[in-house]
């Protein structure tokens, strides 16, 4: 445990109490707004279609117009912004109610969008985010960027709350006690590996084998002529010999791994340090006849094998070497995928099985000193020839790392405790121990675990101001780079440049040039779409043997290098739902049916299928859609409406009977047979008319992602068509994709909301919704390309305003002074 003794100016309790998150939006209408009302066709068209049933009496859905403000609407903001939605997505009036024309029903959202507009353009709220703590992928991404260090943020930090389907939201970013330790002790262990510990002591680590590892081609990072094996970025701390312990390369009993005889090979960054062999008719004897004495012989062979390392972060590599076909006796059997290491492959216990059950790296055995790393290289801007320049050195070294730390230029007040801490050190250790512990000190710092919006001297409880350059560079580049602003940015923010349009456009595209874009990519994907929970899917390898858990990572690359691409490359948006390219990998082509692709590395490939395209084909949005035995038409169809169209479905209502699974034995039915059935009560029909008929449309992609046109287990033809709830027939994937792609008002208003509360960090409110339409209208104008909607982001009020809270908490208050 860390002693917080050690930290002066970082009290737990004025820590807890700043890093309350004051999200809130003034309530009411602001003053000075310009009132506007509905006309009288309007509020027909709601008595004709709606008032039976939102009204004072019944209240259906907590809203009743006939208690509405029908002299302004923004009195009622919030309410009108949800009818909207509602009748946007034909999720109003119920399915088995008179319906309005599709004219009519666009001539009334027209009306009321506009109305809404108009009201909200002579008053703007921008929202507030007072206090926003970086999460884990925040923090891994800022540590990379200062101190070139890969941290394993998951193991380090505490996971993250999340809000609106991201995990970025401040107001569930919240610090307790223990979040307090984990980030003290993590500032610790960061610190000790940007400056090396030459008195390191001897420990070990264990890395199990993984079951996504492709054991039949050579992996990504592993050197050419090798095949499967798995590799592990490893940190040194010293310069030294090391030792490594392979585990679980054949077995008894039901004898495995010794029919061939395979040479495994160890590597440290791609440079052979180990080679022997294992299998073979030697191998084979010894373990039929001896059994568990035959077996710990062989391991001992892969036991304590000694290498050398420096220090820092190196990839050790435990793999085989690649025979030919002939040389093995795979080709003997009909071909399925490896299920992984520590797993018969294809189920023959007597095959060669290529699998590693984990792999110890411990050390160091013998130390030889610290020599020059990635980190060390970073930090280390001046090395001081004599005791007279180590302090002005220290302060070089600290005070550059703190400018990027704390995203801001910085001074000797900045810096005192910093360097209190490492004349601390100094005087107990080494210069590298005094700057170890002014990093640590840096790294422990609320300026750099937390973001804030200053607000100028002078603003009022309630009132408005424009977001200071410093305070804005930071919004900018956590939202498109996931990390903190480089020296450029920083720079040009300190001269208070930032707030000029020109600048700050050309310094957003100079942003999304970057390689560093690519974190906001597979930070908001994985979020928006859902799909970051993959790795716990624990598919029915009975029911689908042909899946393996080697796809669950291919099928996350997939994605990301897609969505990569349309943004990447500045495409109109709707490329995401009907791109006719994707990135595989001889895996994931496999699994697919699609031929001419080989190897582990993925690579752009053009689709011939049709139902390929887009996001609908990709295997990661189809797999996370589905049961670990079947697809669910039920989840598909909520999951396209909530993230594709922005319309999610409600919550069905409590004590609702149990979705009907075929018997062991029994009629073997197709799910939407059994929809259909579950369908016939009338209170799962309201909400289920809506839902399925999207889901049934990607009913051809069974639970794993795989294309089919029967069902095998009731032995029936697909049958994909459906009505949607605004009337529209669509017949599978391809006419639902087309469906979407011709609602911009849907899917592109989708996308930027979902972008926009990610670039904010915090939950979008009624009052941010004209402003988003607004920036959708503009993008049309520029093809709905994504940088068009990056740039009517950052050029929006909510992200370059905020607003001061029109109530302070009595502590924070007091804190504050």
């Amino acid at each position: 445990m860390v002693d917080r003794r050690h930290f002066p100016g970082f009290g737990l309790a004025a820590l807890l109490l700043a890093a309350v998150p004051l999200l809130a939006g003034a309530a009411g209408v602001p003053a000075g707004h310009a009132p506007v009302s509905l006309q009288d066709k309007d509020w027909a068209f709601l008595d004709k279609y709606c008032s039976d049933c939102h009204n004072s009496t019944d209240w259906a859905g907590k809203l009743a117009l006939d208690v509405l403000d029908r002299g302004d609407v923004a009195t009622d903001g919030e309410s009108w912004e949800k009818v909207v939605r509602k009748l946007r997505g034909a999720l109003m009036p119920p399915s088995n109610n008179p319906q309005p024309s599709a004219a009519d029903r666009k001539a009334f959202i027209h009306a009321m969008e506009d109305s809404l507009d108009r009201a909200a353009a002579t008053s703007t709220n921008p929202g507030s985010v007072v206090l926003h703590r970086l999460n884990r992928r925040e923090y891994a991404n800022s540590i990379r960027e200062l101190l070139d260090i890969e941290v394993d943020a998951e193991s380090l930090l505490p996971r993250d709350d999340l809000s609106d389907g991201f995990d970025n939201v401040a107001e569930v970013l919240k610090v307790t006690p223990s979040f307090l330790e984990q980030y003290l002790a993590a500032a610790r262990e960061v610190s000790m590996q940007a400056v090396g510990n030459p008195r390191a002591r001897s420990t070990g680590r264990v890395y199990p084998g993984s079951l996504a590892a492709q054991q039949y081609v050579n992996q990504e990072g592993l050197p050419l002529g090798t095949r499967g094996g798995l590799y592990i970025d490893h940190y040194f701390p010293v310069d030294g010999e090391y030792e490594t312990t392979i585990s679980g390369l054949v077995g008894g009993g039901y004898v495995w791994g010794v029919a061939d005889q395979r040479t495994l090979i160890v590597t440290v960054d791609g440079d052979r340090v180990f080679q022997a062999n294992v299998g073979g008719d030697e191998d084979l004897e010894a373990i039929d006849q001896k059994q568990a004495m035959g077996i710990a012989a062989l391991d001992n062979r892969f036991r304590n094998i000694r290498f050398k390392a420096t220090a820092g972060t190196h990839r050790v590599g435990i793999t085989f070497k690649q025979k030919t076909a002939a040389e093995h006796i795979d080709t003997l059997n009909a071909f399925n995928p490896v299920s992984g290491m520590a797993q018969n492959h294809s189920g023959a216990a007597f095959s060669d099985g290529y699998r590693i059950s984990n792999v110890e790296i411990k050390g160091p055995v013998s130390k030889t000193g610290v020599s020059d790393t990635p980190s060390r290289r970073k930090l280390f801007v001046c090395h001081p020839a004599n005791a007279a320049e180590e302090t002005p050195c220290a302060q070089k070294i600290l005070a550059t790392l703190a400018k990027r730390a704390f995203r801001r230029p910085v001074n000797d007040a900045d810096l005192a405790g910093a360097m209190s801490f490492y004349a601390e050190g100094r005087k107990n250790g080494t210069f590298d121990d005094g700057i170890q512990k002014g990093v640590l000190t840096i790294l422990s710092s609320p300026r750099f675990l937390f973001r804030a919006h200053t607000p100028p001297a002078g603003v009022k409880p309630g009132e408005t101001y424009r977001i200071q350059d410093l305070d804005l560079a930071s919004r900018l580049s956590f939202f498109l780079w996931g990390a903190p602003p480089d020296e450029q940015l920083i720079d040009i923010a300190a001269a208070g440049r930032l707030k000029d349009k020109a600048v700050l456009e050309s310094e957003v595209r100079r942003m999304l040039r970057d390689p560093r874009s690519r974190n906001m990519v597979r930070g908001f994907t994985g979020r928006w779409l859902n799909v970051d929970g993959l790795d716990i899917v624990n598919t029915d390898v009975l029911l689908f043997p042909d899946f393996t858990a080697d796809l669950i990572p291919a099928f996350k690359e997939e994605l990301f290098q897609f969505v990569g691409s349309v943004f990447g490359e500045d495409r109109n948006v709707n490329e995401l739902m009907t791109a006719n390219w994707t990135f595989l990998n001889e895996r994931l082509a496999i699994h697919y049916g699609i031929p001419g692709v080989r190897g582990g590395d993925f690579r752009k490939v053009v689709l011939t299928e049709d139902y390929r395209r887009g996001l609908f084909g990709k295997g990661a949005v189809l797999l996370a859609t589905s049961y670990a035995n079947r697809t669910s038409p039920v989840v598909r169809g909520a999951w396209v409406l909530e993230h594709l169209m922005g319309t999610p479905p409600a919550s069905p209502p409590p004590g609702v009977e149990q979705f009907p699974e075929s018997e062991e034995g029994g009629e073997q039915l197709t799910v939407r047979s059994r929809l259909e059935h579950h369908r016939k009560q009338k209170s799962c029909a309201a909400c289920h008319d809506i839902i399925d008929p999207v889901g049934l449309a990607l009913e051809n992609f069974n639970a794993v992602g795989q294309w089919r046109v029967k069902d095998i287990d009731a032995g029936q033809r697909i049958d994909a068509a459906g009505k949607l709830a605004d009337g529209t027939k669509v017949n599978g994937v391809a006419e639902l994709r087309n469906y979407i792609v011709g609602r911009p008002d849907l899917f592109v208003h989708t996308l930027a909301e979902n972008l926009l509360v990610y670039a904010l960090g915090r939950p979008l409110q009624y009052y941010d919704m004209p402003p988003l339409r607004k920036l959708v209208q503009d993008a049309a104008a520029q093809n709905y390309r994504f940088s068009a909607l990056v740039q009517g982001i950052v050029a929006s009020p909510a992200f370059q305003y905020d607003r001061l809270p029109a109530e302070k908490p009595a502590a924070v208050a007091a804190n504050a002074r």
